[in-house]
C-alpha cells in the first residue's frame, strides 16, 4: 500500500508541474493574441486604400490590361499554404492541411498538375513527409511578422503565375474568427477577380497617375496580391495564437481534474492504511488479553 500511495504521489507531482506548464503557455498565448489581433486590425487600412487604387485602374476603362486580372485555361495550380512552426495548437494545422490535401485529392490526378509553396514548418514536414512537390518553403516566421518577412515567398509565387509557370494561385490559411474558432480557408488569390476588386468605401476616389494607369497597375498588382498574402499571415498568427491559449486552457483544466481525482485516490489510500494500522493495534491487544 505504501508503494502505491508513493506512486500516486509521483503522479500528483508530475501533474503539477505539466499544470503549471500549460498555464504559463495560455498566458503567452493570451498575450500575443492581442497583439496580433491589433496587427491584424491595423493592416487593413492600407489593404483597403490599395484595394480602391487598383479597382480605380481596373474599372477606369482605357483597355486597362494585365496578366494578374486575366483568366486562361487551367494547365497548372499552385498551392500558398500558412502553417505554424510550432505545435501545441489543438488541430489547427492538422485541419489545415486536410482542407489543402483534400482539395489537391479531388482536382489533381498527378503531382505535375500543381506545386506548392509552404510557409511554416509543420506544413512543410507534413507535406515533405508525403512526398508533396514543393517549390518553396519559409520557416523561422517571428510572433510579430513584418511584411518584409514573407515577401520572398509571396513574390516567388506571384511571378511564377506571371511568368505562366502555372495557371492560378491559391491561398490556403487558417481565418481567425475568435480564440475558440479558426476557419482553414482556401481561397484563389490569381488571377485577381475584378468582382472582388469593388470600392471599400461608398464613393469611388478619383485618382490621377503618372506616367500613365499601366505603369502605376504593373506595380500595385504584385504589391496588392502580396498585401494579400500578408494579411493572411496576419489571421494565420492570430489563429495560431487562439488555438494555442485554447489548447493550453483545457490541458490545465484536464491535469486539474487528474490532480483532484489522483488526490481523492491518495486520500483514500492514506486512510485505508491508517485504518488496517490501527485494526492491526487492536487486534494486537485483544490477542495479549
Amino acid at each position: 500500500m505504501a508503494k502505491g500511495m508513493r506512486e500516486i504521489k509521483r503522479e500528483i507531482k508530475s501533474k503539477q508541474s505539466t499544470k503549471q506548464i500549460t498555464k504559463a503557455m495560455e498566458m503567452v498565448a493570451a498575450s500575443r493574441l492581442r497583439r496580433a489581433q491589433s496587427a491584424a486590425i491595423s493592416s487593413r487600412p492600407y489593404a483597403d486604400t490599395m484595394k480602391d487604387v487598383v479597382n480605380s485602374i481596373a474599372s477606369g476603362g482605357g483597355g486597362v490590361k494585365h496578366p494578374m486580372l486575366q483568366k486562361r485555361p487551367i494547365k497548372r495550380s499552385a498551392y500558398l499554404v500558412i502553417t505554424s512552426d510550432r505545435g501545441l495548437a489543438g488541430g489547427l494545422n492538422t485541419n489545415l492541411l486536410r482542407r489543402l490535401t483534400t482539395a489537391i485529392s479531388e482536382k489533381h490526378s498527378s503531382k505535375d498538375e500543381y506545386v506548392i509553396y509552404v510557409i511554416g514548418r509543420k506544413g512543410r514536414d507534413y507535406l515533405e513527409r508525403r512526398a508533396y512537390p514543393i517549390a518553396d518553403v519559409l520557416t523561422g516566421i517571428s510572433d510579430s511578422p513584418k511584411y518584409h518577412d514573407i515577401q520572398p515567398i509571396a513574390s516567388a509565387a506571384i511571378k511564377g503565375f506571371e511568368e505562366g509557370t502555372f495557371d492560378e494561385l491559391f491561398l490556403v490559411y487558417n481565418q481567425f474568427v475568435n480564440a475558440i474558432t479558426q476557419v482553414p480557408t482556401l481561397k484563389q488569390l490569381l488571377p485577381l477577380d475584378a468582382s472582388q476588386l469593388g470600392s471599400t468605401q461608398g464613393a469611388k476616389a478619383d485618382y490621377e497617375y503618372e506616367p500613365s494607369a499601366e505603369e502605376v497597375l504593373n506595380v500595385l498588382l504584385p504589391k496588392y496580391a502580396e498585401t494579400l498574402v500578408f494579411s493572411a499571415m496576419l489571421d494565420n498568427k492570430a489563429s495560431e495564437f487562439g488555438s494555442r491559449m485554447t489548447a493550453m486552457g483545457n490541458a490545465t483544466k484536464n491535469a486539474t481534474k487528474m490532480i483532484s481525482a489522483l488526490t481523492l485516490t491518495y486520500n483514500r489510500a492514506r486512510q485505508a492504511a491508517i485504518t488496517q494500522e490501527i485494526a492491526e493495534i487492536v487486534g494486537g491487544a485483544n490477542a495479549q488479553q
